[in-house]
């Protein structure tokens, strides 16, 4: 059995980010769980040795490399349906919500949200009408979809009108990395980036809707109300500044507390297992999440949570995982901080309640759904 896999985000050299590292750690398992099937990988530009991870992986760059709404039908529509015309493959999978209409070959499609249905100004005008006229018809020219949340999947039932029964849900999933760290090893990460001080987290690209603004209004609010005590209390902020981030920087201009923020750019992984890991808590309300792997990052590295009351987000934090805050609303954020700051015998049973929580995650339980449901695409 041949499969053809889109891996156009599996970048050369590149810190994978949310569609990134699904898109890595459901391969390296599929391939490693079906010896006897052949996956040609089909990348947009030069990619890493790192990404062939078993013998039975074939690499095929096409052009040209896919970033831009002219280029995605290019690739997609042209390339990519070029090539599977010449080989034709038992399917086509593709983890990144994208496809090509232009081909009979069964289409495996991950989904991970529909958030520029629902906010639309998010995201920049040409990106949001390639958006709107091609996701709907992916998902009803694909023989199986894969949501990464239940939400996610309603959201595809209510919004496009798709049978439940063509949905799978593949969630995401912590990497290994993410752990506990010794006090000592904790003191050190503050040390570096906080002064030695407690810490509150933020990890995502600087983009709308993150909601940052209303973070770093909550965050002021609380250092106000507080008062002296919560002097030591810093913001990090962690991730690249992604798009209409402009709003993001004028909340923080208009900050009291500015000298308490500190944005650190992208870090490394080890970096990053370490952020978490020496936090007083991860603070990630988003207003719209297709998963939110935050959440499950944080809960592995035994960190208290708060996280929003909408979307995916209560799913994947689990019954009780973590504090719930209304992302549109600065006081309950800042209600969260205050307790989470407040009250030192909450953080451990959230985290207890967090590291129960992860037993619903697994990238190889991931793994098989897509398998499952290219199963179901090629009627095995």
């Amino acid at each position: 059995m041949h499969v053809a896999v889109n891996t156009r985000f599996l970048l050369p050299g590149g810190h994978l980010e949310g569609i990134g590292r699904f898109t890595f750690e459901t391969l390296r398992h599929l391939v490693a769980q079906h010896p006897e099937v052949t996956f040609h990988f089909l990348f947009d530009r030069g990619y890493d040795a790192r990404y062939i991870f078993g013998p039975n992986v074939v690499p095929h760059v096409l052009g040209p490399p896919a970033r831009h709404p002219f280029l995605y039908v290019a690739w997609f529509e042209g390339a990519v349906a070029l090539w599977l015309a010449r080989h034709r493959p038992a399917a086509f999978l593709s983890p990144d919500g994208f496809t090509t209409l232009s081909t009979s070959v069964p289409r495996v499609t991950v989904l991970h949200d529909l958030a520029f249905e629902h906010f639309p100004l998010d995201v920049d005008l040409l990106t949001r009408k390639y958006y709107h006229f091609f996701t709907p018809r992916f998902a009803r020219a694909s023989a199986q979809l894969v949501a990464v949340s239940e939400a996610t999947k309603a959201d595809i039932v209510q919004t496009y009108g798709i049978a439940p029964a063509k949905i799978s849900v593949a969630y995401n999933a912590p990497a290994d990395w993410f752990r506990p760290l010794p006090e000592a090893a904790q003191a050190e990460v503050r040390q570096r980036f906080s002064q030695g001080q407690p810490y509150f987290l933020f990890v995502g690209a600087l983009q709308p809707r993150k909601n940052l603004a209303n973070l770093l209004r909550a965050f002021d609010r609380f250092k106000a109300a507080a008062g002296p005590g919560a002097a030591p209390a810093q913001l990090l902020i962690v991730g690249r500044k992604a798009w209409k981030a402009g709003p993001i920087l004028d909340a923080y201009q208009q900050m009291h507390h500015q000298t308490a923020v500190h944005f650190t750019g992208r870090v490394a992984d080890e970096e990053l297992a370490g952020l978490y890991a020496a936090a007083l808590a991860t603070v990630y309300v988003p207003y719209f999440e297709g998963f939110g792997i935050p959440i499950v990052e944080a809960q592995a590295s035994g960190c208290p949570v708060l996280t929003s009351s909408v979307s995916s987000m209560p799913e994947v934090a689990g019954s009780g995982g973590a504090l719930l805050a209304d992302p549109l609303d600065v006081a309950s954020i800042t209600a969260g901080l205050a307790r989470l700051w407040q009250e030192p015998a909450l953080r451990p049973q959230l985290v207890a309640r967090g590291y129960e929580n992860l037993s619903r995650f697994s990238w190889a339980c991931s793994a098989e759904v897509l398998w499952q449901a290219l199963r179901k695409a090629t009627g095995e």
